[in-house]
């Protein structure tokens, strides 16, 4: 029951991200047509998860790139064809995962498949950017949007330093059984 449970939220916040994935690609005419040139292309995307119970429900994400160079979610197992890039995402420690990310560290990836594919999907990560400003603007205005998205930033900026920290923490800490450093 909480599996399949987890397993429908999951499927409904994946379309969610795809449905923002494809809104942030419309914004950039440029990166639609670097995607354009990979149309009909099969992207699996992948979670190593040894032994992160909470984690192992979830699915691989199998995304086609279509002729408008968006993304589309394939879930039928009948077209599941061999993908032309494979792409392992080590979550193995979901917050570590996490912490790191807000820190500034990308996961640790492996890439396997198209090197073209995998050479313009690496574009577009460096590239593309949300301007959220502009979308919250279409909401409340100009000047609520400003506000909002100084917020944000501030936020934002707390958050990667307190994961910064919390990182530098974990690094430093002595393995198990090893002698804690002398205080000064």
């Amino acid at each position: 029951m909480v599996r399949l449970f987890a397993l429908s939220l999951y499927a409904a916040l994946a379309q969610r991200a795809l449905l923002l994935a494809n809104h942030v690609l419309t914004a950039e005419p440029v990166v639609a047509q670097r995607l354009r040139a990979h149309a009909g292309s099969c992207i699996l995307l992948q979670f190593a998860q040894e032994g992160g119970a909470w984690l192992s429900a979830l699915p691989a994400v199998r995304l086609t790139i279509t002729r408008a160079g968006l993304l589309e979610r394939k879930v039928d197992p009948i077209t599941l064809a061999a993908p032309d890039l494979r792409i392992d995402v080590d979550a193995t420690n979901p917050a570590l995962v996490t912490t790191q990310w807000l820190a500034g560290v990308p996961p640790k990836i492996e890439v396997q498949g198209d090197a073209n594919l995998a050479a313009d999907l690496a574009w577009v990560v460096e590239n593309l950017r949300w301007d959220v400003q502009d979308d919250l603007a279409r909401i409340v205005g100009v000047a609520g949007a400003h506000e909002i998205a100084r917020f944000g930033s501030a936020l934002t900026t707390g958050l990667q330093r307190a994961a910064g920290a919390l990182v530098d923490r974990v690094a430093r800490k002595p393995p198990a059984g090893a002698a804690a450093p002398a205080p000064r």
